[in-house]
């Protein structure tokens, strides 16, 4: 059997492990520099630039990554059908250029920076805003609860009223 048709089947036959290994990108010089590596898998988050193909040029946010189709959708980039739908194109990862990363996942951040990822604390830090929020929410159920309250106190005096 020819190599080629043995690497077709491998990367079309291969288990959604290895898929997920497959969806990488080149980064680009500044970050090649900094972490000293030429390719990461794409995330969720992650800006990048088209190098090559029909939105050449084209810069953008991963929207949603499909390991299946061994691509991604670009927030911004759509076609349209000839019925005035419009719809998502996907765009191979060997055509993408990541120009700044997602760094939400501390675990992805760790391995890239060459650390253990092993001791990277598990929690994400919590947000002052989420806290705030939280707070009103509190606040706000504590209304409701006494509000609840006076609504049965004033349906208790309603019937005492019916009976006599």
């Amino acid at each position: 059997m020819k190599p080629s048709k043995m690497r077709n089947k491998m990367i079309y036959r291969a288990t959604f492990h290895t898929r997920s290994k497959q969806l990488g990108s080149a980064l680009s010089k500044d970050l090649h520099k900094k972490y000293g590596k030429r390719s990461i898998r794409v995330n969720e988050g992650d800006s990048v630039k088209i190098v090559r193909g029909e939105f050449k040029g084209v810069d953008g946010k991963i929207g949603k990554v499909s390991p299946q189709k061994n691509s991604v959708t670009i927030e911004g980039i759509k076609k349209e059908k000839t019925k005035g739908e419009k719809f998502d194109v996907y765009i191979h990862t060997s055509n993408l250029l990541v120009t700044s990363l997602n760094t939400e996942n501390k675990w992805r951040m760790a391995k890239l920076e060459g650390k253990d990822p092993k001791k990277v604390p598990k929690k994400i830090p919590v947000k002052e805003e989420s806290d705030e929020v939280a707070k009103e929410t509190k606040e706000k159920s504590k209304e409701t609860k006494q509000v609840t309250k006076e609504t049965k106190e004033v349906v208790k005096i309603q019937k005492k009223e019916d009976e006599s």
